[in-house]
């Protein structure tokens, strides 16, 4: 690991395995977050891909209904939480000092225990697979199938503890980003010359600082009702299954806007590099991104319509989940009126961005659409509620990594991936989406529920189930395209220079990949797209100053102490009191370490 990630820092540096676990260095752990996403992306990608080869046909034989159930539901975990955000993580480590002017975020070893702490989560919750079976019951876990009653085997303890281990990760970054962000910006930069995708992140972090709390109550009262025998959510000792469902969905949809909202922001940094000008509407862009993230806590029981929760919350959910579609309009506008009279350079990643705006405009159509209770109750827990969300979190959230992929993968590495390949795997990608699925919803206006592991050859099911199996294979295809173009790629000299794509944000104005400090000198930001400025303007970089002494945090063992602690206290909740009590020692004695370290 440490050989393949190493070209994507500063070639001066250490790329001994023990450097690797002891950094805490922002880009080093963006770099891993990236690839260790990505990693996990493969494990979705070939989960769902076992899922549709199981529909291909009626009657299907691949997998029996236990193992589709383990299977699609660790599908969904996998890709939410090991994979879209990791991948948004990644990025936001390793480009949030960068653009801000800074040389490190605020707590470089807090940033590092995040990132172990996220690797140890992401290894427990997959081991379920190989200690009695994975977790069975959907992404979000519904109570009572959730309980120990229905769910004997220990996945869903799995879920519970794994989601756990992974919200302390999640938290720790946000706080990081957060204060990052409002406190370390270079001279100049006021929060209205923020590029929009340190926005976007900055949102990112106060929706998950609001709302993961909310879940990990969830998920510690369903700890307590499978291991403990409480009943927060058994109606047969007086729980309520309903209670479960308001809890996640405070977190879940929310949710939903994290993972979309790094994609909104690299998008608005992906398109007007590549139409030449300015974004238009920045401050539109901005508010309308800061609306979603507050309306986004007001929508959540549009997920429980047909729940009976009766006539005045349904309107009251109905209602604002409309509202939602206006701040995600104003951005769709005003990415299409950055592009028109634009000298548009049409590169990969600009492919990728027009693509998203397309994409998400398909699935953000049909999630409006179910802000009416009526038409909610019909689709619900279809194969057309499948459809709207992959519109969303494929033809969205991934579209739009992949757009920051290839961006920033000059920056990240020096090297240029190769565009022949790039295009290749851009209509492979989107072709195999829109086959894979479309077609869903059809389906599920026919009548196909979600989660139904085989189906009789007299539905009139079998058509779209090929078209949409097909798909997924053409989707594979894509990503082992773009896994041979990244290698390909990294077994060439450098060729990107520092800033290939002529950009205007602070982190085109470094090497790349960037020095361990970042900048030699701090710059001074005198306007929204600082470079373009800078450069119309005729300012040039101040010069390094002569003995230039620059302090960086040194390296630290014990974040991964401290995470190493962290993971057996979750497994230690799932077998033994000594185990858990090995894992309370040892993250004492990691804590204990950090505040006496010196840091020199």
């Amino acid at each position: 690991m440490a050989t393949a990630i190493g070209a994507m820092t500063h070639t001066e540096e250490d790329y001994g395995l023990w450097s690797w676990l002891t950094t805490v260095d922002h880009k080093r752990i963006g770099a891993v977050y990236t690839v260790a996403g990505f990693l996990f992306f493969l494990v979705g990608g070939l989960e769902a891909v076992a899922v549709r080869t199981q529909l291909a046909v009626p009657n299907g034989t691949v997998l029996d209904a236990e193992s589709y159930n383990q299977f699609f539901t660790m599908h969904a975990l996998t890709m939410i939480f090991l994979a879209i955000m990791p991948m948004g993580a990644g990025f936001f480590n390793y480009f949030i000092p960068l653009q801000i002017g800074a040389r490190d975020v605020a707590f470089p070893r807090l940033n590092a225990l995040s990132l172990w702490i996220f690797l140890g989560g992401g290894l427990l919750l997959n081991s379920s697979f190989f200690l009695g079976g994975a977790p069975n019951g959907g992404w979000f876990g519904y109570a009572p199938l959730s309980s120990i009653e229905y769910a004997k085997t220990s996945g869903m303890t799995f879920y519970v503890v794994g989601l756990l281990t992974l919200g302390v990760s999640t938290l720790i970054a946000s706080l990081n980003f957060a204060v990052t962000i409002i406190n370390m910006r270079a001279p100049g930069m006021s929060m209205m010359r923020l590029p929009v995708f340190i926005w976007m992140v900055l949102v990112v972090a106060f929706l998950l600082i609001l709302s993961l709390p909310v879940l990990t109550v969830g998920l510690l009262q369903l700890y307590f009702d499978r291991v403990w025998g409480t009943s927060f959510f058994s109606p047969a000792t007086g729980g309520d299954p309903i209670l479960w469902q308001h809890i996640f969905w405070i977190f879940g949809h929310p949710e939903v806007y994290v993972l979309i909202l790094p994609s909104m922001g690299i998008v608005s940094e992906v398109l007007p590099v590549m139409s030449k000008k300015p974004l238009f509407g920045y401050s539109a862009i901005v508010f309308a991104g800061a609306a979603i993230g507050v309306l986004g806590f007001g929508v959540w029981a549009h997920h429980m319509f047909t729940t009976g929760l009766g006539p005045v919350p349904q309107v009251v959910f109905s209602a604002s989940t409309m509202a939602i579609g206006i701040p995600t309009g104003i951005k769709i506008f005003n990415w299409l009126g950055t592009m028109y009279g634009g000298n548009i350079r049409f590169v990969t990643a600009t492919y990728f961005s027009v693509a998203f705006i397309a994409m998400f405009t398909i699935g953000g159509i049909s999630g409006v659409m179910h802000a009416s209770p009526p038409v909610d109750g019909h689709h619900q827990d279809s194969y057309f509620v499948v459809a709207h969300l992959h519109y969303v979190l494929f033809g969205g959230a991934i579209m739009g990594i992949f757009s920051g992929l290839f961006y920033w993968f000059p920056k990240m590495s020096g090297r240029m991936l190769d565009e022949g390949l790039g295009k290749i795997t851009f209509w492979l990608m989107f072709v195999g989406m829109n086959l894979t699925f479309f077609p869903m919803h059809f389906l599920g206006l026919a009548g196909m529920p979600r989660r139904i592991y085989r189906y009789d050859a007299d539905l009139g099911w079998e058509t779209w189930n090929m078209v949409a199996t097909l798909g997924s294979y053409t989707i594979a295809l894509s990503v082992f395209i773009f896994l041979i173009n990244v290698i390909k790629t990294m077994r060439k000299d450098k060729d990107a220079g520092d800033d290939p794509w002529g950009g205007a944000t602070l982190e085109w104005a470094t090497s790349s990949p960037p020095p361990a400090h970042d900048f030699d000198v701090i710059p001074e930001v005198r306007d929204r797209d600082p470079l373009w400025h800078d450069r119309d303007h005729g300012i040039a970089r101040a010069a390094v100053p002569e003995h230039n002494h620059i302090h960086m945090p040194p390296p630290s063992y014990f974040p991964l102490i401290v995470a190493l602690g962290a993971l057996l206290l979750a497994v230690g909740s799932m077998t033994h009191l000594s185990v858990l009590g090995l894992g309370v020692v040892i993250c004492i004695y990691g804590v204990w370490g950090w505040a006496l370290e010196p840091t020199d």
